[in-house]
């Protein structure tokens, strides 16, 4: 793919460190919230956490999707196969290792028989359907906006093809009661941020303007940003900017991928197929209102949630694992007593660990030589 090297360069991100120098204000700190995963390990692997200035103070959001999902539908999952030999999960490999308060997790689940299989799109949980027609598919669907069209091309395909041993089992996440509970919160005590650099996946699909309603009400800068460190230095540059005038507007680093209007299409396929859940809980965030998406009931024929009755339960973190507190920014992945020690990436309490997303991740990768009190 082309332009993406230019992205990465030292000649292209050391210019724009030294810009984003020229802009800060020696006495004070600019605390910016990296919303998506991808995000935070672009900051660590790149080794661009370490050039930023030290008036600079990320603090890391919730923008993990398997990080943010609760254990039930991991665990319902998991009872559903036990007691039904002629079914095949189908989900994301990164959710395959994802643990459950006991230490459960589908990985584990596969290694003693269960018929699970790791997939990378749910094209291929159709291709499963077509060549096992005498049993029943279930796709774990999860994420936020980004990875909710695919799962419902497959569905529309499924449909087409008349595929009536495929199942979605729809767990996929509505990004606005994030953004809202975050920023809500910081006016209940919760953790201050003077800018947010906004997700580019999840904003190819919804717009650019679905941030301005955020950004106007809380008056907060937000800046959508792309996934080199070119990006991040960039969007930091963009924040920076406005946090010193007093602006609180929606800036769009990431023009070579997200508009002001999204991709329709994928908004069409969302209004055909899904409603509104009347309450999810969110790892982390816990309890909110429509924050998480369902199939809409002339669908159901294809929901694995109706048709095997598959509740949803109130989950529970391991007591010492902090992943809830870090995805609220609240907490250092270091300031965890597990991390690094009972906790890592081959033996993770929780799925800030597990996530090719996480923070923890990020921090046991590339980030364990930083001091706790340099980032939030």
């Amino acid at each position: 793919m082309k332009y993406i090297e230019e992205f990465q360069s030292p000649a292209a991100v050391l210019p724009a460190l030294e810009l984003l120098k020229s802009k800060i204000y020696k006495n004070r700190t600019y605390k910016i919230m990296e919303f998506c995963g991808g995000h935070t390990h672009t900051f660590f692997k790149s080794g661009l956490i370490d050039l930023l200035p030290p008036q600079i103070q990320l603090v890391h959001g919730p923008g993990c999707p398997v990080c943010v999902l609760p254990s039930h539908p991991i665990e319902n999952v998991i009872e559903l196969l036990e007691k039904n030999p002629d079914i095949i999960l189908a989900t994301y490999a990164d959710l395959m290792s994802v643990p459950t308060k006991d230490k459960e997790s589908l990985l584990k689940a596969k290694g003693r028989g269960l018929n699970i299989k790791s997939i990378y799109s749910p094209i291929e949980a159709l291709t499963l359907a077509r060549e096992n027609p005498h049993k029943i598919i279930v796709f774990l669907a999860i994420g936020f906006e980004t990875t909710i069209p695919p799962t419902l091309m497959a569905l529309e395909q499924a449909i087409k093809e008349k595929l009536t041993n495929f199942r979605v089992y729809c767990n996929h996440l509505n990004t606005t009661m994030a953004l809202t509970q975050i920023l809500k919160n910081e006016k209940g005590g919760g953790v201050q941020i003077d800018g947010l650099i906004g997700p580019g996946h999840v904003s190819a699909i919804t717009g650019s303007d679905f941030f301005m309603p955020f950004s106007e009400k809380y008056k907060k800068p937000i800046v959508i940003a792309g996934f080199t460190a070119y990006d991040l230095v960039q969007s930091l540059v963009m924040l920076v900017e406005q946090i010193n005038t007093h602006e609180y507007q929606v800036g769009v680093e990431y023009r070579r991928v997200v508009n002001a209007k999204g991709s329709l299409l994928a908004q069409d396929l969302m209004n055909k197929y899904l409603e509104n859940r009347k309450s999810f809980e969110w790892r982390g965030l816990g309890e909110m209102p429509e924050s998480a998406f369902k199939l809409k009931p002339e669908f159901h024929q294809w929901d694995a949630e109706v048709e095997f009755d598959l509740k949803v339960k109130k989950s529970q973190d391991h007591p010492h694992c902090l992943c809830p507190k870090v995805l609220m920014g609240a907490k250092n992945p270091m300031q965890c007593k597990l991390f690094a020690k009972a906790c890592t990436p081959e033996s993770p309490f929780g799925p800030c660990m597990v996530s090719s997303e996480g923070a923890c991740s990020a921090y046991y990768l590339a980030g364990r030589h930083l001091k706790t009190k340099e980032i939030l």
